[in-house]
């Protein structure tokens, strides 16, 4: 009998419902210290966000609830931090955000007169578009006077910076970046090397430069493999300083285990060049 003549029905194919729906995009917003509003678009469900063990570069390996569509309390508090110290932190300043999702923290610096700011997250389609939505939508909120221009990219943690320092001006490209946030990200337990080295090409050789490092540990038991990061920071040429330990209102995601004050910890760090790399 020939093949097409083998009716195999519906058999190999899932049933309506079999699988739950995709969450659709939904909206959030952050309300500045200055009382702005930053509203953004935020992804539904995605690889990079839900607890699904992958093997992409720059994914969360984890088995709990993340996922996409909500503003995390490091990125609101990441906000708040360079709102607060915009003035010597910011303003005037080159900034990279890497791991940005919806981006707030960028949007904010742009907001508070950086010279340029560059966010980026992993290299999809989708997640580029939801930035450049978000961007696109905070521009009337930039200053025009003096300028401050907000780019949006892909970039995978590790790989060359060559692109993004291009979008510097041309007096800086050679330099670096002043400042680079990295807010949830250190937790990717297996991606500590590529960040490491992301900082180590990004971030201009000077005193002031900074990145900062801003988790809360959503899961508690895995806190000191996550810390394991800022050793390395410091074996690899940077010098580590703990700025602030902010407990928050509620957990991020009431269903999931572990220590709830842990959960609600959000823990800020400013990671400079160590005094000998600057000789």
């Amino acid at each position: 009998m020939a093949d097409e003549d083998l009716d195999t029905g519906d058999m190999f194919n899932d049933p309506e419902g079999f699988y739950p729906p995709e969450k659709e995009p939904s909206s959030a917003e952050h309300r500045m210290l200055s009382g702005q509003v930053v509203r953004v678009r935020l992804v539904g469900n995605h690889p990079l966000y839900v607890g699904n063990p992958l093997t992409l570069s720059n994914t969360l390996v984890v088995n709990i609830s993340m996922e996409g569509n909500m503003l995390w309390n490091a990125g609101r508090i990441s906000s708040e931090y360079i709102e607060t110290h915009a003035s010597t932190l910011i303003t005037g300043k080159d900034v990279l955000e890497i791991g940005a999702a919806a981006g707030v923290p960028s949007i904010v610096s742009a907001i508070k007169g950086a010279r340029t700011t560059v966010m980026t997250d992993y290299p999809d389609l989708d997640l580029v578009d939801n930035m450049q939505k978000n961007a696109d939508a905070a521009a009337s909120m930039i200053p025009t006077d003096p300028p401050s221009s907000l780019h949006v990219t892909g970039y995978l943690w590790g790989s060359s910076v060559e692109p993004l320092l291009a979008y510097l001006p041309e007096d800086s490209r050679s330099k670096g970046f002043d400042v680079l946030i990295m807010a949830d990200v250190v937790y990717s337990h297996r991606e500590h090397g590529n960040l490491i080295k992301t900082m180590q090409q990004a971030l201009k050789r000077e005193r002031e430069a900074v990145a900062l490092v801003i988790f809360t540990p959503y899961e508690p038991w895995l806190l000191p493999k996550t810390e394991k990061f800022f050793p390395l920071a410091e074996q690899s040429g940077f010098k580590v300083t703990k700025v602030f330990e902010q407990i928050v209102d509620k957990v991020l995601f009431e269903n999931d285990p572990g220590d709830e004050k842990l959960r609600r910890t959000v823990f800020g760090y400013e990671i400079r060049w160590a005094d000998e790399e600057l000789k």
